[in-house]
């Protein structure tokens, strides 16, 4: 394999270090509270203070290091916690995504697309089935990489190539899909709670860039298929290693038999859904008969929950995978002690963003960065292309997006309100550059593990190997990811259901 340029390993080299340099992100947002709480008492002193451009009411400081400052922190830290919007809706939907994972539902899935392919359709089946898997959270990492690699090998193509196609999905697809996942809910949670800083009654949809993220799986689909084919399996060549070729095992009959149970059972659910929403008067409306206000837009938490886990029982009873209530539950408790790492994060986040609203220095930098942007003139296709790039740069050495989100969320999503730019338009902004530099950042969490997968195949794989290998996908995903939201905005398309681009002020 080709060595990296050597500037191009230096830099590398800087990023890991600096990456490695920070601290665990929950010490990180124990650091940011704190410091907002001596910022608000230093801003305080200097009597710092904005005019909100709607209502002309003259914003200040509040003083957390005072007297009610103190009790206030003292007396609210347990329902910052609990009442932290993200918080619920991730568990609620990995307790079914986790039965659906747990019954092998997800795993039989994925291998039907994958040994399925036609050929010539191998490439984008792979990159498509890897977008598509980040509803399941970890799954595509932990399965589909890997088992990409044997597929490749099997039909006589570099085995790293397959998995780089894998991950080019998985990862720097990751803010697309067609079927709303738990990204979704947690990011919107994180957006609601920035954007009541401007607008307390602001609600944010978990379904917000839905629009928006299905054609992103289609064109990150493609354009992965083209890098791959175009750039990556050129530069790589013919696989002249000594892995023997694996046999790739086609389902069982219990595991067909599961299939077929979950197809029924879809079906029913399907039937119900559509039962309760197609009259004009269905139960499944919401105020007003409505459906973009309908439980199963505002409630698409507890749709995936119902559905996933409804999903996965049917696979498991079928394949025989699920013998009594005591697996299912199980399958569910395996979820959680996945996200024991998110919350000991959600704590520590949560009380920053709560210090951080309650100061009004989220809002007075929103003021004046808005005042100085209106100023510089920066239009807003200018400033969504800076915004994506600070994000993807963020990217590179803060890996989890919760965390990114969670410290950016505060500053932009009031800074553009005020400049007439909706949540959902800075979300997707940000999602983007979260995604592209995924593939080439050391600090995502499974970036470890894509080195050990590559060393399989190449023993003298390392940081340098993953990042020459997939560094023209970040690329191009970044361009037409951008060019794709620039589209966007031309034709002033709504990003979601009942989610448009600018936001008016309250008042205004």
């Amino acid at each position: 394999m080709k060595k990296p340029v050597k500037l191009f390993n230096r830099f590398l080299n800087i990023v890991e270090k600096g990456g490695n340099a920070l601290p665990n992100p929950s010490t990180l947002f124990a650091i940011f509270a704190l410091l907002t709480v001596l910022a608000s008492a230093v801003a305080y002193s200097f009597e710092l203070q904005a005019i909100h451009p709607v209502t002309g009411e003259i914003i200040t400081v509040n003083n957390l290091l005072s007297e009610s400052g103190l009790k206030r922190i003292m007396l609210e830290m347990v329902t910052n916690f609990t009442n932290f919007a993200p918080l619920g809706i991730v568990l609620v939907a990995l307790l079914g995504l986790g039965v659906a994972e747990g019954s092998g539902f997800l795993n039989a899935v994925i291998r039907i697309f994958v040994l399925s392919a036609p050929k010539a359709l191998l490439t984008f089946i792979i990159v498509f089935t890897g977008v598509l898997s980040n509803m399941a959270s970890t799954v595509g990492y932990v399965l589909l990489i890997p088992l990409a690699g044997v597929v490749f090998l099997a039909v006589k193509r570099h085995p790293i190539v397959g998995m780089a196609a894998a991950y080019a999905g998985i990862s720097g697809g990751y803010s697309a899909n067609l079927f709303i996942g738990t990204v979704d809910p947690l990011l919107a949670g994180l957006s609601q709670e920035a954007a009541r800083i401007i607008d307390p009654q602001y609600i944010i949809n978990p379904t917000a860039n839905y629009y928006f993220m299905v054609v992103s799986t289609f064109l990150i689909s493609f354009a992965g298929t083209w890098v791959t084919e175009k750039i990556v399996e050129p530069r790589l060549g013919k696989y002249t290693g000594d892995v023997t070729p694996e046999k790739i095992e086609p389902l069982s009959a219990e595991e067909k038999r599961g299939l077929k149970f979950t197809f029924i059972t879809f079906i029913g659910v399907l039937f119900v859904i559509v039962l309760g929403i197609y009259p004009e008067n269905g139960i499944l409306r919401g105020e007003n008969n409505g459906i973009l206000n309908s439980p199963l837009v505002v409630g698409v938490v507890a749709l995936i929950f119902i559905v996933a886990s409804l999903l996965g029982i049917a696979y498991g009873i079928g394949s025989r995978k699920f013998k009594n209530d005591n697996d299912i539950i199980k399958s569910m408790d395996s979820s959680m002690k996945s996200v024991s790492t998110y919350l000991v994060l959600v704590f520590f986040a949560s009380q920053f963003v709560s210090y951080f609203n309650w100061t009004n220095l989220g809002l007075i930098i929103a003021i004046e960065g808005a005042n100085l942007i209106t100023h510089l003139g920066v239009g807003l296709i200018p400033l969504m292309i800076m915004f994506i790039i600070l994000s993807g740069t963020i990217n590179l050495f803060m890996g989890s997006a919760s965390a990114k989100w969670a410290l950016m969320a505060p500053i932009f999503v009031p800074m553009f309100m005020l400049l007439g730019y909706s949540p959902e338009l800075t979300q997707a902004g940000f999602r983007i550059g979260d995604s592209v530099t995924n593939v080439i950042s050391p600090m995502m969490s499974f970036f470890a593990l894509i080195i050990v997968y590559f060393q399989k195949y190449d023993e003298n794989a390392g940081i340098g190997t993953i990042v020459s290998t997939m560094l023209s996908y970040s690329i191009i995903f970044f361009v037409l990811w951008t060019i794709l939201l620039i589209i966007w905005l031309f034709f002033n398309l709504p990003l979601g259901p009942n989610s448009e681009l600018y936001y008016q002020m309250l008042g205004s």
